[in-house]
């Protein structure tokens, strides 16, 4: 048997992991729809075709089922997003490829919804470890934007007085606008506007 087979028989997930990887998945696909509010154990179990009991194996509670989704989404946020953007060089490119990605994932999220958006509006004005794991995951995004920016500085890209948390709150703006212009305004040129927006703002700083 060669090291690469021998590698994935001794790595592969057990029954067990891959079945709660399966109702994760399901749930973060139910929650892109209906918010994480709306998820219970008895409407996953529904989804996968499992029983309320075996759903619960898994997930003791409501609420870690709400927050394993959140850590899923902010995993493929991560893949999907950030470390792409990671094979461009390091300062304005390296920016310029996050902003891309995430416009890319707004897009693709339009017929759905986006996790950290919807959950901002249903834990806004509550505590407990939902809202918590949803502020830590979008201030471990957001820091990583900042430090790009920050990079793109040291690399004299932008301005030696740019403020990177005042573009990093901007880049954000922008992309909470195109979310609301293209899945709740429905406007075609929304993607093409929030471009224009962020090379807009690039000037400001660009030396």
């Amino acid at each position: 048997m060669s090291t690469i087979q021998t590698a994935t028989k001794e790595f592969r997930p057990d029954k067990g992991t891959q079945t709660k990887a399966i109702i994760t998945d399901a749930a973060l696909r139910l929650a892109s729809q209906i918010g994480l509010e709306g998820l219970s154990i008895g409407a996953i179990a529904e989804v996968t075709q499992m029983s309320k009991s075996g759903v619960f194996a898994h997930f003791g509670s409501r609420e870690e089922l709400q927050i394993s989704v959140v850590r899923e989404y902010f995993s493929r946020f991560e893949r999907d997003i950030f470390f792409p953007a990671l094979d461009a060089s390091r300062g304005l490119p390296r920016l310029r490829a996050m902003f891309v990605n995430w416009m890319a994932q707004v897009a693709q999220e339009i017929q759905s919804g986006c996790i950290f958006i919807s959950g901002a509006v249903e834990f806004d004005d509550r505590t407990g470890p939902v809202r918590d794991a949803l502020e830590q995951s979008m201030k471990t995004w957001l820091a990583a934007v900042r430090r790009a920016i920050a990079l793109a500085v040291e690399e004299k890209h932008l301005r030696a007085d740019t403020d990177p948390k005042q573009v990093m709150f901007e880049m954000h703006g922008l992309i909470l606008v195109l979310h609301y212009e293209a899945r709740f305004m429905k406007s075609g040129r929304s993607m093409e506007r929030a471009s224009t927006g962020f090379e807009n703002l690039l000037k400001q700083y660009i030396i």
